[in-house]
């Protein structure tokens, strides 16, 4: 393969030109994002800081990482070299310092996503859900009716929220209650999200904290650290270590995977033009694909981009509750956030994973 692309930089502009309206009316903010050494922080971070670049008339939007690096520092956001970022190290469990500056925007993004990682922590990661987020929508509420109130606060939610929907619920509009196990080794992921709901929509119609929700689909791409036991990342390890994929279920379920950038376009969407208390589907609505069949497309996207060997193969996790709770069919109704928000996904599944390909062999090279 020829020369690998700047995937990031490429991204990075498209969203900026994407999301001009939005961040116009950020202009000279301050923006805080908990969580934002992880997955979605990728561009999160990078993609305010990209446009303050490339509007160097306009007031530039300040960004504050809060993290507590549960998972180490990952390089991208040390060797970012931008005036307008400050990166704190602390937990989302502790109260804002009182010489933090006045945030005008909070993104609350401080969470395990990954099953592997939250069963692994699973008190950590209600703790974050819940206690974290009540602690910000407490800060909101103090300031609701002040002189500087908050601007918005984004809560991140998930789409496991649905939990393992019946076929006519499929694809899943966010009026869907879900069916879900209180219980089972994935409930400390999907009930404090659920809860953590809860407290947004009464801090929103009680205390006039103008919050909302964030619902994400199987989002991929840049950011996503190939060690993070998801699928894709999971099925690209294989595929640079040039071995054989291996699914460790048949590879009925199905999804759909909505690539990172689309997905982060929909959350500031949903930060600054979302209606408090409401929840927002964000992914894609094309059709759902099969892991048998994604795998394989895997396998044809790096023989045509590596040279690539392997196959599709199976075996069966070491890890007992590996499929436990796992849901069949994953397929979001858009519908919402693209009427009320202008959201729409732009980035086909074959080229979104051409450049998530692309992305993981350049952090190898690196």
């Amino acid at each position: 393969m020829s020369a690998v692309p700047d995937v990031t930089a490429d991204d990075l502009r498209r969203l900026a030109e994407r999301l001009d309206g939005v961040f116009t009316r950020m202009a000279g903010d301050d923006l805080l994002i908990t969580g934002g050494a992880g997955f979605l922080g990728y561009y999160l971070v990078q993609a305010p800081l990209a446009w303050s670049r490339a509007n160097p008339s306009r007031p530039a939007i300040r960004v504050t990482v809060h993290d507590n690096f549960l998972r180490g520092v990952p390089a991208w956001l040390t060797d970012l070299d931008d005036a307008s970022l400050r990166v704190v190290e602390r937990d989302v469990l502790a109260p804002l310092p009182a010489d933090e500056p006045t945030f005008d925007w909070i993104v609350h993004a401080a969470s395990v996503a990954s099953p592997t990682y939250y069963r692994r922590f699973p008190i950590e990661t209600m703790d974050a859900n819940v206690d974290g987020l009540r602690l910000l929508l407490d800060h909101a509420a103090s300031r609701a009716h002040g002189d500087d109130p908050l601007r918005g606060l984004l809560f991140f939610s998930t789409s496991e929220i649905y939990g393992d929907p019946d076929p006519a619920n499929i694809p899943t509009p966010e009026t869907y209650r879900g069916h879900v196990s209180c219980t089972g080794p994935r409930a400390c992921y999907d009930e404090s999200k659920r809860y953590g709901e809860t407290l947004c929509v009464n801090f929103a119609r009680h205390r006039g904290v103008p919050v909302t929700i964030a619902r994400p689909f199987n989002n991929y791409g840049p950011g996503l650290r190939i060690d993070d036991r998801r699928v894709l990342p999971d099925f690209m390890r294989d595929v640079l270590a040039g071995r054989d994929i291996t699914l460790l279920s048949d590879g009925s379920a199905s999804r759909t995977f909505c690539y990172v950038a689309d997905a982060v376009d929909g959350y500031f969407r949903i930060l600054v033009d979302g209606r408090p208390g409401e929840p927002y589907n964000i992914g894609t609505d094309a059709s759902e694909i099969s892991m048998r069949e994604l795998a394989e497309r895997v396998v044809e996207l790096a023989r045509a981009e590596l040279g690539y060997q392997g196959r599709v193969g199976t075996a069966t996790s070491d890890d007992v509750d590996y499929l436990t709770d796992n849901p069949n069919r994953r397929q979001p109704v858009i519908d919402k956030a693209r009427e009320e928000l202008g959201y729409a996904p732009e980035v086909r599944l074959e080229e979104g994973l051409r450049r998530a390909l692309r992305w993981y062999l350049a952090q190898q090279e690196a």
